[in-house]
């Protein structure tokens, strides 16, 4: 069954090749397309959809004020905006969207997003373990994950984001995997986004320079409760994923 997804944004152009771009992919179908936060509320109302890509400025209603006002149970809300500072992407959060994208973006690197969150709410439960209870321990850990990386200045929208955050809940579900970084961590990422083990190890130390280059040495510190690192000294991409991961299992993830 095709996942439905609603476009919400005053750019003609865009939302015209993301239609052209869903109708060419397996799994997606766009139901509705709305220009203004007013109809983007009123076209999750009628069609309940999965997915609701909305952009920040908009007329009549902005994004925030539609993720303010989207009712329960609400679709899974990626924003797309080029207002992509720390501070409207941790608001953007804040007010309950899953993910930020910057423009521009890739329209594929948005169907792995999609695929990542279609996945996470497709999986079967474990054994014993009910269904709403595994995708709200889901949603807490990315929550958990996506304020981390926002307060040591990791950008939503840089590859290394996204792979850095598999690399973290794989490490959550089984700490061992750190052991085989380059054997077993790497090669399970690059299946999951289907690309390379290389490529997957070199984006998520971009990652982690991008943080440091940013100068928030002092947020990371703050954050592992300990003064580990100075703007020389940043960390191997072992050492920051053990790190992390971590702090989630010790805050109970």
């Amino acid at each position: 069954m095709k996942k439905s997804i609603i476009i919400a944004d005053d750019n003609a152009v865009l939302t015209a090749n993301l239609k052209e771009f869903f109708a060419s992919v397996n799994g997606y179908e766009v139901v509705a397309v709305a220009e203004n936060g007013a109809d983007a509320l009123a076209a999750v109302e009628k069609f309940d959809p999965d997915f609701l890509l909305l952009d920040i400025v908009m007329p009549e209603l902005d994004g925030f004020g539609v993720l303010s006002a989207l009712k329960t149970p609400r679709p899974a809300v990626i924003m797309m905006s080029q207002l992509n500072t720390d501070a409207f992407v941790q608001k953007a959060l804040r007010y309950g969207a899953k993910y930020f994208l910057a423009k521009p973006f890739n329209f594929d690197l948005l169907l792995r997003t999609l695929d990542d969150f279609s996945s996470e709410n497709d999986a079967p439960p474990a054994p014993q373990q009910p269904v709403r209870a595994s995708r709200g321990r889901n949603r807490s850990l990315d929550e958990k994950i996506a304020n981390l990386f926002i307060s040591v200045g990791i950008p939503a929208h840089i590859k290394g984001y996204q792979f850095l955050r598999e690399a973290i809940k794989i490490t959550v579900d089984d700490p061992e995997i750190i052991n085989s970084i380059t054997k077993k961590l790497y090669p399970s990422i690059a299946a999951v986004f289907n690309t390379t083990p290389s490529k997957v190890e070199r984006a998520i130390r971009h990652a982690i320079e991008v943080a440091w280059n940013r100068g928030k040495i002092e947020n990371i510190n703050n954050i592992f409760g300990m003064k580990i690192y100075s703007a020389n000294e940043k960390p191997t991409n072992g050492e920051f994923i053990a790190l992390v991961a971590d702090k989630m299992l010790l805050e109970g993830a």
